[in-house]
């Protein structure tokens, strides 16, 4: 599900774009996995003690954003380094 190629269909599969097939939403990642861009990957992103919000802080008024938020038009994002 963290894959650029990966397109949601509902809860357990989705359609890989790459391989045009469909696939589970937890299966293994394969030779054309290629990270998304989510808030849950950016250096920015602050968790907080709820699991499903957290803060943005590239952003003055730290507002509130899911870890799950898809960024690819998001200006501050930075990969966090593992």
């Amino acid at each position: 599900m963290d894959c650029r190629n990966y397109a949601p269909v509902d809860v357990a599969k989705g359609i890989c774009h790459r391989a045009k097939q469909t696939v589970l939403a937890d299966d293994p990642n394969c030779e054309f996995f290629e990270p998304t861009q989510k808030c849950k990957f950016c250096s920015h992103y602050v968790s907080s003690q709820e699991e499903q919000i957290g803060l943005c802080g590239a952003v003055p008024n730290k507002p509130w954003t899911y870890p799950e938020l898809i960024t690819v038009t998001c200006e501050w994002f930075a990969r966090k380094v593992s």
